[in-house]
Parts: C-alpha cells; structure tokens; sequence
C-alpha cells in the first residue's frame, strides 16, 4: 500500500511556522493541504476565521481566491477548443469585435501616440498574457493610468460592460511582443460567455463545478455557506491600511475571469486533483492527457516579460507558471511543477514528478507572498521518499 511519503516532523515545522504567523499577527488564520499519491497528507486549520469575530478557522472556510480564478478560467477554455467551439489562434477580435481596432499607446519624448496594433491579439495571447494589456496597481504609465480612471474591476459593471471599457483603452504592448501579467483573463472570460452563449458563472457551475462536486465554489455562494467565509484583520499589519477585499455579501453584477471566486480548500483540491490526474478526477473526465501537458508547459520561450511577477526560473503556460529549471530562484521544485497564487492570500502548486499538490488559504493581502515562498520551502523539505 503507497503512504504520501511525507516526513512527519517536517509537517510539524511546517504547523509550528504557520502557528507563529498567526500567533505574531501576520495572518489571522490559515487552511494547508498536501496531498501526495492520491492521499491527503497533512490538512490543517489555524488561527481565526474572522479576526473580528474571534471565530475559530475551520477546514471548511470560505476564501476569496482572486487570480486562482485564472486557472479554471483557462481550463474551461481549453475544454472549449477541445470540442472545437474555439481555436488557440483565433483573433480575440472574432468573438469580441470591439478589439478589431486595438490601438497600442507609445510614451516617447514627453508625447502619447496611439498607433494600429502589428497585429491581432489571439485566445493564445490571452491565456499566456501575452496579448499587451497591464494591471493598473503596477508602476505609474500613462495608459495605466487610463485604467485607473476607467475604474477596472468595478463589480456593478457586467462582463460586457467591463470589456467595452477595456477595449476603448489602449494596449500596454503589442500583442506577442512582451509577456505582462493582467487583465487579459478578463477578457478571456468574456469570450467564453460569447462562444457559449451563458453567463461565465454558469458556463464554470456547468461546465467543471457540477461535474468535479465544487458545491461550495462559485461567484456567488447562499448565506448558509457565507457564513463561512474567511475574513482578513481590519487593517494590514505591516501598512496599518483598511483592508480592501470585496464584501461577498454585496450584490455584484461582475462575474470576473481574472479574479472573482469563492472556494474551500477541498473543493479546489478537486481541481488541483484533476490536473494532477491529467484531466481526470474518479470517473469523470474533463480534459484530454496531452491537453494538459500542453497548458502546462512553457509558452514564452524567448519573450521577454517584466519583472516582479514571474520567478526567474519560470516560465508561463496557459494560465499557470511553469518551473522550467533547477537554481535561478528561491523556490523549490521539479522541472514541470506548476501553480498560481491570489493576492488576497491563497496559493498552489502541482508536481507531477512528486504526483503532490498543495493549497495553502489565508485572507492576508499584504502577507501572501511571505505565506506562499514559506509554505512552498516547507512542503518540498517534508518529501521523505
């Protein structure tokens, strides 16, 4: 009989480390997971649910996954073209005609020149962000600052309403020329509620929620399950700033590809199960084998990217970050061993080598890369066999 092949001190480092995050006031309170072989190995819940509250974390919690979004987003896109509903090189124009006129802005000298795109951007660009479009939040430029006055994000705009926005800005970069993590898989989003005509939240419930048991995952979830939802401190330990995650409890007409799900831990482990399984999870199949071995290897290449986002021993497949060596970074792992993270404070990995994945969740915006890069190094050092 095959055991997980984890190191039980080593899990007990691992409890030990994260206790003190939640003991010094780094996190209010955490779910991890581990599961190797096709057991979970180590599942713990520390620390608070709702710091203002008092209440106790449970395994069960709720947490805003932000860009963990992205990878199911791709998933179901892939899905799409395996059935032939979509190509990886279909011009993004095709399904959302708004984008046929993209304009690429150009600060040279003191000046802001709006020139025609080389060419299209294509559903490959957008799921490799690859397709010249930016995050507001990073360093101040003048179409950046174009996204910040268009308000991005906003969650009582549509879909259709927030891409209209988008497409009327100008492109960061020319399509294929630069890899900038951003708001590409919004788009992309929009383009699945167009292939298939339904709204994306239930086109995913449909589509891969249904058929992997997701119950408790969603855009929006019934206040018997928000009772449940994990809570960040009221103000961030290290700026004193008011946290800023979205009330779940507001209506929101945004359904965002990017960035706007509700999960637990078990029910994105099925996900992460999945992948690991190559597409498959007990007798329900959503992907082809070789479907995910392709979204999981490394698309850019040569492309450069910007900095910041990407470790430099990686590269980007589609929709997850792709180790591509050994040494060059901080972070352990197998060559081929891919993730993501969201920025309110969750995380994962997939190691095929290992046949491992782990999921850490907490609500900690400010925190989540110390949280990530700890609970990463402390995994990898449990692997006994």
């Amino acid at each position: 009989m095959s055991t997980p092949g984890l190191d039980p001190q080593a899990l007990a480092r691992l409890t030990a480390a994260l206790t003190r995050l939640i003991d010094g006031n780094r996190l209010p309170g955490v779910v991890a997971m581990i599961a190797r072989r096709g057991q979970v190995g180590y599942l713990k819940s520390l620390g608070r649910q709702d710091p203002q509250r008092g209440t106790p974390m449970r395994a069960d919690a709720v947490f805003r996954v932000h860009s963990m979004t992205k990878p199911i987003v791709s998933l179901a896109t892939m899905m799409l073209v395996e059935q032939g509903l979509l190509q990886l090189s279909d011009p993004v124009a095709l399904y959302l005609p708004v984008f046929s006129a993209a304009r690429v802005g150009v600060e040279r000298e003191g000046r802001f020149d709006l020139v025609p795109a080389r060419r299209p951007m294509t559903i490959h660009d957008l799921l490799r962000h690859t397709a010249g479009f930016t995050y507001e939040h990073y360093a101040v430029s003048a179409v950046r600052r174009r996204y910040i006055a268009a308000r991005l994000g906003a969650r009582e705009r549509s879909n259709a309403e927030q891409i209209a926005t988008l497409a009327a800005l100008p492109l960061m970069y020319e399509p294929g020329s630069m890899w900038e993590y951003s708001r590409a898989t919004d788009v992309l989003g929009r383009v699945l509620e167009v292939a298939t005509g339904q709204p994306l939240g239930v086109h995913l419930q449909a589509a891969i929620f249904d058929p992997l048991g997701m119950s408790e995952t969603g855009f929006e979830l019934p206040s018997t399950v928000l009772a449940r939802v994990a809570e960040p401190f009221a103000r961030d330990p290290d700026t004193d700033a008011p946290s800023t995650l979205f009330d779940v409890r507001a209506p929101a007409a945004l359904q965002n590809g990017g960035a706007g799900l509700l999960s637990t831990t078990a029910d994105y482990a099925r996900f992460l199960q999945l992948l690991l399984n190559g597409g498959r999870l007990g007798q329900v199949r959503l992907l082809g084998r070789k479907t995910v071995e392709t979204m999981t290897a490394d698309h850019l290449l040569t492309i450069p990217r910007t900095p910041d986002v990407l470790p430099p021993d990686h590269g980007f497949g589609l929709g997850f970050a792709v180790k591509t060596q050994l040494g060059g970074g901080v972070e352990p792992g197998s060559v081929g061993s891919y993730g993501w993270s969201g920025s309110a404070g969750t995380a994962f990995f997939v190691d095929p080598q290992e046949s491992m994945f782990a999921i850490v969740m907490t609500q900690a915006p400010g925190q989540f890369d110390e949280v990530r890069e700890l609970f990463r190094q402390l995994v990898y050092a449990a692997i006994e066999d």
